[in-house]
């Protein structure tokens, strides 16, 4: 596994986390939540294999 790799296995995570928190405070509605989650993972997954 390169560093890249490890990253994107930590920074994943750690946004759908913050986007979590932003909707439990009440900042994003679950649309929001969903989409931010969804994206970050989808993304993390096309670098991940294409590395």
């Amino acid at each position: 596994m390169t560093d890249a790799q490890f990253g994107l296995i930590l920074a994943a995570p750690i946004i759908v986390g913050f986007a979590l928190l932003l909707f439990r405070m009440g900042v994003l509605q679950g649309a929001g939540l969903l989409s931010a989650a969804g994206a970050s993972v989808v993304i993390a997954a096309v670098l991940f294999f294409g590395q």
